[in-house]
């Protein structure tokens, strides 16, 4: 099973069971303020799981590092194909 699978499959369970509680269809008997809680439930998990992801984001992108050496071996390799170009008459 993919991990595609596995979140698909795993959101359609809760669907359904948001769904159930929604409908009340196991007729459990809950309150209003029961049912207020559990209708926006879906909207508010998103908004969690987004700014959770934007925070993964901004926290890996401020902790990011530089590769001073392999931007300078880049640098040389491309002022060496530059050079290569150049001895095989290609004007740059």
């Amino acid at each position: 099973m993919t991990k595609l699978e596995q979140w698909m499959s795993t959101l359609l369970v809760l669907m359904l069971i948001w769904l159930c509680l929604v409908q009340d269809l196991l007729n459990l008997g809950y309150s209003k303020k029961f049912h207020d809680v559990i209708l926006p439930l879906p909207v508010y998990l998103l908004v969690t799981a987004g700014s959770y992801a934007l925070g993964t984001l901004g926290l890996r992108l401020a902790n990011f590092n530089d590769c001073e050496e392999a931007a300078q071996e880049l640098f040389m390799q491309i002022q060496e194909a530059q050079a290569d170009l150049a001895s095989k008459g290609l004007i740059l």
